[in-house]
């Protein structure tokens, strides 16, 4: 092989090198390759409700995090607002148990509510149990369900504090952890049967998506469902 076919050779293995190792699409995160690098889930520190009349449609639009109070207000914004046919959905996610019991007061309302995500929007974490509340559900094409394994451990702070404090007080926090670990994971689970939605979310997606990076050096932390899998697991029930 002569020098210049040499060269042709070493430029093409290098592309193939190249295509493998960015294999990531246009606007897609190269850590989750399945979601977006910069997910349209709103800067609201708190979750805004909305109601908007759209093509003749009242919509409530809940743009924002999930906090405690979040149930509280969804339900007083329904009582008040009982022509309200749909819930549109964009959020970084936010308080588990606010997201189940917000999903909970969508499902009790007494109208036939359609949750949403529209277009180029993204609900993550405990957004998707706010969303799944709706009795008719749909994630448009270009919309994201993103999902990941909860945590309880974010709070950095007070593991940091329980470790200084000593031995009594961590092994403390450890214990509150797992207690509220797997509280929360039966309430995930309950939630999903009351909802109409396969379990296999939890056990197939959610539960072996980590929440934080590994040191094995896996740093994916989201999982976004595809069009296939969002039907597949029952998390949309209507096409659009």
């Amino acid at each position: 092989m002569n020098m210049k076919n040499k060269i042709k050779t070493a430029i093409v293995i290098a592309s193939l090198f190249t295509l493998g190792a960015t294999d990531v699409g246009p606007g897609m995160d190269p850590d989750n390759p399945t979601c977006p690098e910069a997910p349209n889930w709103s800067t609201n520190k708190t979750m805004e409700l909305t109601p908007k009349m759209m093509n003749g449609t009242k919509v409530l639009l809940a743009e924002g995090a999930i906090d405690a109070g979040l149930p509280d207000r969804m339900r007083k914004m329904l009582a008040e607002n009982p022509d309200i046919s749909e819930v549109w959905l964009r959020s970084s996610g936010g308080i588990a148990k606010a997201g189940n019991e917000a999903g909970l007061v969508i499902r009790a309302a007494d109208a036939l509510i359609i949750t949403r995500i529209p277009q180029g929007w993204t609900c993550f974490s405990a957004c998707n149990f706010v969303f799944m509340g709706g009795r008719a559900r749909i994630v448009e094409p270009g919309a994201h369900f993103m999902v990941h394994m909860f945590t309880m451990t974010n709070d950095r702070n007070a593991i940091n504090y329980s470790i200084e404090m000593g031995t009594d007080s961590t092994v403390g926090l450890i214990g509150e952890v797992e207690q509220e670990t797997a509280l929360q994971a039966y309430r995930d689970s309950d939630f999903l049967i009351r909802m109409g939605v396969s379990r296999k979310l939890l056990s197939e997606v959610m539960y072996i998506t980590s929440a934080v990076k590994t040191d094995d050096g896996d740093k994916s932390t989201r999982r976004c469902l595809t069009n296939q899998e969002v039907f597949k697991y029952n998390v949309a029930n209507v096409s659009d």
